[in-house]
């Protein structure tokens, strides 16, 4: 941990602000740079979250020794893959990975090692592990954040914003070269290694089925009626900002759905009543919400949403004292075990166990508890074996002693 007095701000990159690359010329030199640099390479992507609707990257940074510091514009340069291939064998550091792997791979960058500064900071018990709290509490340098929640569509990109982009790799292999020894300090740095292939590994489930029923503030809507309507608006909404690449958000808030639903306006005039639908994006548009709340209002009742869908795993953990209470104190049990592991390690509960294994694990438990038993059942659900070394054989005894007391 550093002294305050001795944070230094970070103003300017070490080489001045690369020129930003625009076509496959510059992009050939960069990859001939980086081919020939040596270390781990620092990447991180910009994304225009909360003002486009898709996830794509709209800039790519990235630093190595030898090769100094890059800025790759990839709405000009989409195909990434010659820098894929020359990076193959080298690791590559990113800060929170699993929100830039996907808008990389679109790209064809897709790291066959991994570093993250994040998930490191998580398992070494750091309390705030944004990339500027971890490199002034770990390096001592202060990162100027007033950029992250920019749009980077725009185009041309401004300066400042080009010397905060740079700035966010500048120091990312310090940081990593830190948390490594650390790790190694600790005995966690094989801990590391697992999350971190986890991480390359992971498959995306796919599209949510119903995805309309995560509208915030939907827990308010009581009728089936308005849950058609908050269905039918909400999938307008989704085609039109998907059409014009505008956040869903930004088309029309959840708010106006919600508040639609509830009140069923009938006229051009009761919708404009609803602040929100009287925004620029969605005044354009307000035939066809009247349309989709009209669909809505005339559907056969059999053809009304139902208020939720049963999902593949246990309830939520409120309602199982009602539901089954063996399993609640099952649940309760387990966790107390984690919480105590967690504490020991230093490292949130979540990080040690993920929480939806420990709840599948107590509602539906092997017929015969013992280490093995619960190891595999871990292991099923997707637990890492670092995980299960810690928690399989904890977890099983408090089973077993609940048995044994007859409270389950």
């Amino acid at each position: 941990m550093t002294d305050e007095t001795t944070i230094v701000p970070l103003l300017e990159p070490r080489e001045g602000i690369p020129p930003v690359i625009e076509d496959q010329h510059d992009l050939a030199r960069v990859v001939r740079a980086f081919a020939e640099g040596t270390g781990p390479v620092a990447v991180d992507a910009e994304r225009a979250s909360g003002y486009r609707y898709s996830g794509r990257a709209y800039l790519v940074q990235l630093r190595r020794a030898g090769a100094g510091s890059a800025l790759i514009d990839p709405i000009r340069c989409p195909d990434l893959s010659e820098l894929d291939a020359a990076l193959a064998d080298a690791e590559i550091v990113l800060h929170a990975a699993s929100q830039d792997l996907p808008c990389l791979a679109e790209l064809d960058f897709q790291p066959r090692e991994l570093f993250d500064t994040e998930l490191a900071g998580r398992l070494l018990g750091y309390e705030r592990v944004g990339l500027g709290m971890m490199v002034e509490n770990v390096l001592g340098f202060r990162l100027e954040k007033g950029h992250s929640a920019a749009d980077w569509s725009t185009r041309p990109l401004p300066e400042d914003w080009l010397r905060y982009a740079a700035l966010d790799v500048e120091v990312l292999i310090e940081l990593r070269d830190a948390l490594h020894e650390e790790l190694k300090a600790t005995g966690k740095l094989a801990w590391a290694q697992e999350e971190f292939a986890a991480v390359l590994a992971y498959k995306s489930p796919g599209p949510r089925s119903d995805p309309w029923r995560r509208t915030s503030g939907i827990h308010k809507v009581r009728s089936l009626r308005g849950l058609a309507v908050v269905r039918e608006l909400w999938t307008l909404r989704d085609e039109l900002a998907r059409n014009s690449d505008v956040a869903p958000g930004r088309v029309l808030p959840d708010s106006a759905i919600v508040t639609a639903a509830l009140e069923l306006p009938r006229t051009t005039k009761a919708l404009t009543d609803i602040a929100p639908f009287t925004g620029r994006s969605a005044r354009r548009h307000l035939r066809d919400w009247l349309a989709a709340i009209g669909t809505a209002r005339s559907l056969p009742d059999s053809e009304l949403p139902q208020p939720s869908t049963p999902g593949d795993g246990p309830p939520p953990a409120n309602r199982w004292m009602d539901r089954d209470p063996v399993a609640a104190r099952r649940l309760a049990a387990a966790r107390a075990v984690v919480a105590a592991l967690a504490d020991e390690h230093h490292m949130p509960t979540e990080n040690l166990i993920q929480p939806d294994a420990v709840r599948r694990l107590t509602w539906e438990p092997p017929a015969v508890i013992d280490d093995g038993t619960v190891a595999a059942r871990l292991r099923e659900l997707g637990a890492r074996e670092w995980q299960i070394g810690l928690v399989a054989h904890p977890i099983a005894k408090a089973l077993i002693r609940l048995e044994t007391k007859g409270e389950i």
